[in-house]
């Protein structure tokens, strides 16, 4: 097929490592970025870095495939942006576990204005741990979100009031084993220690001071600099995305719903704090998975909230440079 684009004259190659790059923004446990990208000529694949991978808290991977996940919708969407339309081939090669998605098949079929408004979103997306003001999310609001995560084949439930005292009492039971576990311990103070490297939870981004919240927020073991301010979460709403299979194939799409999900949120003005410490421990896991009503196995829960406009929010995260996590040696000669 023709690598030049109708619109702008500029090679598919081009296009792809733009969006790889621009696929860097997207959330991760930790921070910890495990992803990258090869451009091919007619292809653009997406593999986990096994180093960046959190090995003693997410033991079977899938959290790792969550952030995969959310870096693969972003490339999505940013070719979307450019007007292209790949075939996703999601755990093409059973041969390569490490092969998470391969992109192929790219028609050109016109720049989604959507898409295009997202993209200004993963600008601007960042993760608040602040207790969130006191004005309730409009329901229309909290509908566009649950039906962002539902097209990429994920349910968003929001819990009620007895659910949300049962995440809640998981989240302290889940804070206990992290807590007692040295290993844990030793893997979390290293995700949070590493200023200057691209990676990581630097203090910026930290409470100063555990928030006043229901649900009780991660104990990262230190405190950041990061002011809280006065407030609680009463307004604010909890839910867990889940799916019916507990597969990577299914962590990987649950990680493009949370990233649908969270850029629905930031477009809307609602603030979204993923809650992964609850599927961290095999028992919490268990505890959401009831209140499922043993429907389907939960990937991530998550706080959602308007943060308070009247104190400034926290910095980005830190970001690896695009010539860490994309490799577009077999394309240069072709002038990507």
């Amino acid at each position: 097929m023709s690598q030049e684009t109708p619109a702008t004259d500029r090679p598919l190659t081009t296009a792809l490592a733009e969006a790889a790059g621009t696929a860097g923004h997207a959330p991760s446990v930790h921070n910890s970025q495990p992803w990258h990208w090869t451009v091919l000529p007619d292809a653009l694949e997406l593999r986990v870095v096994r180093e960046r991978h959190l090995s003693v808290m997410d033991p079977e991977g899938r959290l790792l495939f969550v952030s995969c996940g959310a870096a693969l919708h972003h490339a999505r969407l940013a070719l979307a942006a450019e007007g292209w339309t790949p075939v996703v081939d999601r755990l093409p090669d059973p041969t390569q576990p490490d092969l998470v998605a391969r992109l192929t098949g790219f028609r050109h079929t016109g720049a989604d204005p959507d898409a295009m408004h997202m993209v200004q979103c993963m600008q601007v997306r960042h993760t608040d741990r602040r207790p969130v003001s006191e004005e309730p999310i409009p329901t229309a609001a909290l509908g566009e979100i649950a039906g962002a995560a539902s097209r990429e084949g994920v349910n968003l439930q929001v819990l009620d009031d007895d659910q949300k005292i049962e995440l809640a009492s998981a989240a302290q039971k889940a804070a206990a084993v992290t807590s007692g576990s040295p290993e844990l311990q030793e893997e979390l103070a290293y995700w949070t220690s590493r200023s200057g490297t691209g990676t990581g939870l630097p203090d910026e981004v930290l409470p100063a001071e555990a928030p006043q919240t229901t649900v009780p927020a991660r104990d990262f073991g230190r405190a950041g600099s990061l002011p809280i301010g006065p407030g609680h979460d009463r307004a604010a709403v909890y839910g867990i995305l889940w799916g019916t299979e507990d597969e990577p194939d299914s962590w990987l799409r649950a990680g493009e719903a949370l990233s649908a999900a969270w850029l629905t949120a930031t477009r809307l003005g609602v603030s979204l704090v993923p809650l992964s410490g609850v599927v961290e421990v095999e028992g919490t896991r268990y505890a959401l998975r009831h209140m499922l009503s043993d429907l389907g196995f939960p990937y991530i829960s998550m706080r959602l909230g308007l943060a308070d406009p009247t104190h400034a929010g926290p910095p980005h995260t830190p970001r690896l440079e695009a010539a860490q996590t994309v490799d577009t040696s077999a394309v240069r000669d072709l002038g990507a």
